[in-house]
């Protein structure tokens, strides 16, 4: 078992794992009664974050809107790709070198930095507007990416501060409490972006991110200092190197990274969602929100009765169960696009300019996605911080924040590229067979992933 520093002061004194857990259906809130700081990151977080959702909804609005292209949608997450996988083993490495509070004041203030960018931009669009024209879409790619590179960098370490801030035993029980922030905020920030964008505009939509912001960076700046544990080491490529050894050397910790990569490549249809609102369910940005939110309504489901994380010990079992769950939803949706737009409906001819049947079952298959998902993360992000020691955290967070914020770009993409070049029904329908069918391979080859018990926690 790996090496754990004691709790802070306020924090709940450790527990063994394999301790007798009080059965429970509802989410366990002990972490946040355990640690004063943690409730403190993860309500600010909250906030934040549904500010952040709205400006990722906004930013696909905004350039569709531009463009009327969901290649150039698309284009939003792969441009960012690189820079932000340069930005995850690096962000990583100097969360792991440095104070990390230090790390995520400075990561956090560039990303509002840029979030500020975007109401210029957006106010730059409607006064050419004015004119007939459009605002020029490639400084959207630029700030974009310097905001994606900033928040990967602070998601990094956020992630390394966790097992910092809480005792072994409620790592579960906060990463599923994470997965309630996560739904608050793919539920609330999608939605009142689709509401203020339709109402009174994009630059407001912007600025409201940025107004929210601040709630995030309270959380951040009352953290207590959280130097590097052990021997200070120099920031560099062997620090960065090193932890590239120790994640080869990590079985477990690796597959469960590929096995998401997997899953986000191929079942992410959120690039679809602007053109699906234009043309076959109707709505436009409304549609757009409600469907996002609908994801995030099957992730805070899911957190909400998380009570169950506490007595499942074999994660990686867990995990594949529920991405290929995951994978059935991502077929589900392609099937219902598939059937919609072969029964010759036009958007606009429902009640409301929506199509509301089709717009309930694209729903509840994102609903289904976003609680599977939410399994599978919650038992993920738990291998992570329980199987590796401190001083790696950041790096291996780092690598991790590289997954599930470059995959979803890979999946925009690869939507983006079979939707322009087959259909809009193509990525999903085609995914949620791959998911299904690869995650059944990958698993059965490696057979410790599958046998991983957080009772003995092994990278």
């Amino acid at each position: 078992m790996s090496d754990h520093p004691t709790p802070p002061d306020g924090a709940a004194p450790s527990v063994a794992l394999d301790a007798p857990v009080k059965h429970r259906r509802l989410v366990d809130l002990a972490p946040l009664k355990a640690s004063p700081a943690f409730a403190r990151l993860w309500i600010g977080s909250v906030i934040s974050g549904i500010g952040a959702q709205m400006s990722i909804v906004a930013v696909g609005l905004q350039i569709y809107e531009i463009t009327q292209s969901t290649f150039a949608v698309g284009l939003v997450g792969g441009i960012s790709l690189v820079p932000m996988i340069v930005a995850g083993l690096w962000g990583g490495m100097i969360a792991d070198v440095f104070d990390r509070r230090r790390v995520l004041i400075v990561a956090s203030l560039v990303a509002w930095f840029s979030t500020l960018g975007l109401v210029s931009l957006a106010v730059w669009d409607a006064v050419a507007q004015q004119s007939g024209g459009h605002a020029a879409i490639w400084p959207f790619y630029v700030v974009t990416t310097i905001n994606a590179v900033a928040t990967t960098i602070r998601g990094a370490a956020q992630g390394a501060v966790v097992g910092r801030l809480l005792p072994p035993h409620l790592i579960s029980r906060a990463t599923a409490l994470n997965g309630i922030g996560f739904g608050a905020m793919l539920t609330v920030g999608p939605a009142l972006a689709g509401v203020l964008a339709a109402s009174i505009g994009l630059p407001w939509t912007f600025a409201v991110d940025a107004v929210l912001f601040t709630a995030g960076f309270l959380g951040i700046w009352m953290l207590p200092s959280l130097p590097r544990v052990g021997e200070r080491v120099q920031a560099g490529w062997g620090v960065l190197v090193e932890g590239l050894h120790f994640l080869a050397k990590a079985p477990n910790i690796r597959m469960s990274f590929i096995v998401d990569i997997v899953a986000m490549t191929f079942g992410r249809p959120y690039a679809l969602f602007p053109a699906l609102g234009a043309l076959v369910v109707g709505g436009g940005s409304l549609t757009v929100g409600a469907l996002t939110a609908a994801g995030a309504a099957g992730t805070i489901l899911t957190s909400l009765f998380s009570g169950f994380v506490g007595r499942v010990h074999h994660h990686g079992l867990a995990v594949a169960r529920a991405i290929q769950v995951f994978g059935g939803f991502v077929l589900l949706f392609g099937v219902v696009t598939l059937v919609v737009g072969a029964s010759g409906h036009a958007a606009g001819e429902g009640w409301g300019g929506i199509h509301w049947a089709s717009l309930s079952l694209l729903a509840l298959a994102l609903a289904g996605m976003g609680a599977s998902d939410e399994v599978s993360a919650i038992f993920r992000q738990s291998m992570i911080i329980q199987a590796a020691p401190d001083e790696m955290r950041g790096r291996l967070q780092g690598v991790f924040i590289v997954v599930v914020t470059g995959g979803p770009r890979v999946g925009d993409m690869y939507a983006g590229i079979l939707a322009t070049a087959v259909a809009l029904w193509s990525p999903t329908l085609f995914g949620g067979l791959v998911i299904v069918g690869l995650i059944a391979v990958l698993t059965r080859a490696q057979r410790s992933f599958r046998e991983y018990d957080a009772r003995t926690p092994t990278p």
